[in-house]
């Protein structure tokens, strides 16, 4: 079944987050994203440090208010809701944070922070709460006597576990990741990365992965999404980005992914110029300062975001010239 046979859990239409400035000038974090993200699936969402990747993440858990757009979980408008049906929201949709130190309570016991949802919403109390914890702390690999401990005192891939858990403990049914393995050792990623995917199949969530990591993203995600400067770009399926990215950001992206090829050198595309400011921005095409295949209409005119073959969507003039660049780079990714 394609996607455009699927019924989205979730739908992003012209989502806007603009911050103003003293000045009075506003700094367009996020500016009008439309996407879906169907049952059972993890929409990767990539791009460099700044271009509003969090943002997004916040804006879709109601951590920040929109400034303009709309999101849809089953069907109903998110960010419209009040009263009771905003809490319930609240239960369908968590979020795992990038830190998993400071966004643990140091003063709580793992069990007591496993607990607190259950709390708050009066879902369980006393044997049954007891049962519910241990059943999650089953799920997620949490042993007996890590129950007892406070959060400076694990590690951090324990801590982070400790946080995916807490996101559990109301069942959701979709969880937005917020880089959540990149404060952890290497060594430590994988673990955290099948952990998730596990729980996903076991429980059948959605995710929408955050990350600048695209080895990660790679592994864990269906469909992936590139972001720059508060715009997405390019959103195909992963193998489809991997191998046929056609807006030259991704590609550039994609050219300094780490790779081991003996005996062959590896071309990779250097991104030169800074990058334009937020603040403000002008309607033509964002990348064209930095894009090494930009002509003149780049600086004059804003490209169409749209769909260039099925389920695979992209805003550049000059998409289907940059696929034979792309052919050159991505033999060895």
């Amino acid at each position: 079944m394609t996607t455009a046979e699927r019924k989205p859990l979730i739908r992003i239409k012209n989502l806007k987050k603009h911050f103003k400035l003293k000045s009075g000038a506003k700094l367009h974090a996020v500016d009008g994203l439309n996407f879906d993200i169907f049952p059972g699936e993890t929409l990767g969402l990539v791009g460099e440090s700044g271009c509003g990747k969090s943002t997004v993440g916040n804006v879709l858990m109601r951590l920040l208010p929109a400034t303009e757009g709309e999101m849809h979980f089953e069907g109903k408008n998110v960010f419209a809701a009040t009263g009771k049906e905003k809490l319930a929201f609240c239960r369908k949709m968590q979020l795992i944070f990038q830190d998993p130190y400071s966004s643990l309570n140091p003063r709580k016991t793992v069990r007591s922070i496993l607990m607190e949802a259950y709390k708050i919403h009066d879902l369980a109390s006393g044997e049954e709460l007891d049962r519910i914890i241990r059943e999650l702390c089953e799920d997620t690999g949490i042993s007996e006597d890590m129950l007892s401990k406070y959060p400076h005192e694990l590690d951090g891939g324990k801590r982070q576990i400790v946080g995916i858990a807490r996101a559990l403990s109301l069942s959701p049914k979709f969880i937005v990741c917020d880089e959540p393995v990149s404060a952890l050792d290497v060594s430590i990623q994988a673990t955290i990365i099948n952990l998730l995917m596990d729980l996903q199949k076991k429980r059948d969530l959605s995710y929408l992965f955050i990350s600048h990591d695209l080895s990660v993203v790679r592994h864990i995600s269906n469909r992936i999404a590139v972001m720059y400067l508060g715009q997405i770009i390019e959103l195909a399926e992963t193998d489809k980005i991997f191998s046929n990215a056609l807006h030259p950001y991704t590609i550039a992206l994609l050219s300094a992914v780490p790779k081991v090829k003996i005996g062959k050198k590896v071309k990779r595309i250097v991104l030169k110029g800074d990058v334009p400011s937020p603040v403000n921005p002008s309607n033509v095409c964002r990348f064209a300062p930095r894009c090494w295949m930009a002509k003149d209409i780049c600086s004059q005119q804003a490209p169409e975001y749209r769909e260039v073959e099925p389920g695979h969507y992209v805003a550049c003039h000059f998409y289907e010239e940059s696929h034979a660049k792309a052919a050159e780079i991505q033999g060895s990714v």
